[in-house]
């Protein structure tokens, strides 16, 4: 089982980061787009998604 994903809130958009990473994993303009990016890392690490704001 992988790192759980997060999607959260940054300043200039939304970010996908693992479960205590220290870098954002990936960065969008929307939270769609992370949510997006996010669930298909999660499914491929069989792990969760939590989205946040």
């Amino acid at each position: 089982m992988g790192k759980d994903q997060h999607v959260v809130k940054r300043d200039d958009g939304w970010a996908v980061r693992g479960e205590n990473n220290t870098k954002d994993t990936s960065h969008h303009a929307t939270q769609q787009e992370a949510i997006d990016a996010a669930r298909k890392i999660a499914k491929n690490q069989e792990s969760e998604l939590v989205i946040h704001g």
